[in-house]
């Protein structure tokens, strides 16, 4: 996915000559191509995420469209009053990119997981959240967040995100989940990178006779209620996967469209529960562990269907 974003923020920048990329001294193996090409628009602010964003923000008072990049959780939870006080409340058109959403960095521990970054940042008044689920969502991705013109916050993985989509690909829209499959028994809404996973549990899930839709909700913020609504209404079961707290993140968005919704064959939120997480090791491995595997996600979906 770092790679995808790079390489469409390099395409945009050549015709835009507004974009300017601000990092917090990481990422040079991915950067480097950007700064290579346009020094005078690439800037190291260091390890200071809080002056990243005020940097970020000063920038886009000049006009400019600055594109602030650091790992998931530090973009997020340290300078959290930067992006509220002076992103958000002024809607300046910033983009924050959180790279490693999750557990991706899973040998770092706690420290760098990025489990609340979503419910921080879709409760900000006029903050668009994207989190993509491939290379293919990630280039529509950043086009769209370069163009909105108001801030936004884009959610990527760490890197090796496979390819979901099969040509022709399907047209990226705002606020629109994307169908990967269509089933019967129950529909399924992913956001991130987790989605290949889900997409590996709905094979899973075909051997117990279960055939389920799989959504890709690449926009968090603004949901796509009307999607919502209308799985709701026809009674099946549906299921969210995340990888992020099941507290304020897609489940949570989605449990309210549903509050309103009187039609409903029910809901199972999949994620991180009410704990942090202390595994170390593989990305595949801590997944395993905390039940965000294929294998683990499929058997969720078995147990909850056997009761709905």
């Amino acid at each position: 996915m770092r790679q995808a974003f790079v390489q469409t923020l390099i395409e945009r920048a050549w015709v835009d000559p507004r974009i300017i990329l601000l990092t917090g001294d990481l990422g040079f193996t991915v950067l480097e191509p950007f700064r290579d090409k346009f020094p005078d628009r690439f800037i190291n602010v260091g390890v200071a995420e809080q002056n990243l964003m005020g940097i970020a923000a000063g920038l886009a008072l000049t006009g400019r469209i600055p594109v602030a990049f650091s790992i998931a959780t530090f973009a997020t939870t340290r300078p959290f009053e930067q992006i509220r006080n002076d992103i958000a409340r002024h809607r300046l058109p910033v983009v924050v990119v959180g790279v490693g959403g999750g557990v991706a960095y899973s040998d770092a521990l706690f420290t760098h997981h990025a489990l609340e970054d979503i419910a921080l940042m879709r409760v900000l008044p006029g903050l668009t959240v994207l989190s993509p689920a491939d290379p293919v969502e990630t280039k529509w991705a950043t086009k769209i967040a370069l163009s909105l013109g108001a801030p936004v916050y884009l959610r990527l993985g760490k890197s090796g995100e496979p390819t979901l989509y099969s040509k022709p690909l399907p047209r990226f829209q705002l606020g629109k989940g994307s169908v990967i499959s269509r089933g019967r028994d129950c529909a399924i809404l992913a956001t991130g990178s987790i989605t290949s996973a889900v997409l590996g549990a709905s094979e899973l899930l075909k051997k117990h006779h279960i055939d389920a839709t799989v959504v890709s909700m690449h926009t968090i913020k603004p949901i796509d209620g009307g999607l919502i609504r209308s799985l709701a209404r026809k009674h099946i079961p549906l299921v969210t996967v995340e990888e992020h707290f099941v507290i304020g993140g897609l489940g949570a968005a989605v449990a309210e469209c549903l509050s309103e919704e009187k039609a409903t064959g029910g809901l199972l939120r999949i994620g991180v529960g009410d704990t942090f997480v202390y595994y170390s090791g593989s990305h595949v491995y801590v997944r395993e562990k905390i039940g965000l595997s294929p294998e683990g996600i499929a058997l969720k979906i078995r147990r909850f269907l056997s009761l709905s």
